[in-house]
């Protein structure tokens, strides 16, 4: 016999991120499959519901949605402690009630614009080769670390030495993220990959 399954409630919790101006919104819910950043409120009512609701809150400046959280980036002139336990039962109703977080096709879309901004880059043998390694790394080492803190990492580029990585999430525009990226992050891939001078940074 068939007993009615009923739905374990949603439970949400906050978490700190070095960026001071966003915070990690944590669900025991997986929201979405993949990387979702929305800096604009434009992208965000193309493809996320949830984010478009929630940047019709005065007080919210990005959306970043990533597996089983949701990163918040607020305007500055807004103090978290008047506005946390607003996201906080804004986002858990939303997910009880089983609303879209972000719509079918966005990954294809964002796949294409990116394959659309990497075809400007004609790798050689020897640098598709080097590219793979760096992609390789950044994947196994440094996205891991960087999703705990509510963020996201993705190579773009590999040019003369110098590898371009952009930052979305809590990692973007974050002070912290810099020192990551320079201390952690280009020491590891000089190390690892001899060709790598340096490692730079393009907000998401």
């Amino acid at each position: 016999m068939d007993t009615p399954t009923t739905k374990s409630p949603v439970l949400l919790y906050t978490e700190q991120t070095p960026n001071p101006e966003t915070l990690k919104f944590v669900t025991n819910r997986m929201l979405y499959k993949g990387t979702a950043d929305f800096r604009d409120e434009e992208l965000a009512r193309e493809w996320s519901p949830i984010a478009t609701a929630l940047f019709d809150l005065p007080y919210v400046k990005g959306v970043y949605v990533c597996n089983n959280f949701v990163t918040v980036t607020k305007e500055f002139n807004y103090a978290w402690e008047d506005i946390m336990l607003k996201l906080k039962d804004f986002i858990k109703n939303y997910i009880e009630e089983g609303k879209e977080v972000v719509t079918d096709g966005f990954a294809d879309a964002m796949a294409a614009l990116e394959a659309e901004r990497g075809a400007s880059y004609e790798y050689t043998e020897d640098e598709v080769e080097i590219v793979k390694r760096i992609k390789d790394l950044i994947e196994t080492y440094v996205r891991p670390a960087v999703e705990m803190d509510g963020g996201n990492i993705e190579f773009k580029s590999f040019n003369k030495g110098v590898v371009t990585v952009i930052m979305q999430g809590s990692c973007s525009g974050c002070p912290s993220s810099t020192v990551t990226l320079k201390s952690g992050i280009e020491g590891m891939l000089q190390r690892m990959v001899p060709e790598v001078t340096e490692v730079v940074a393009e907000m998401g």
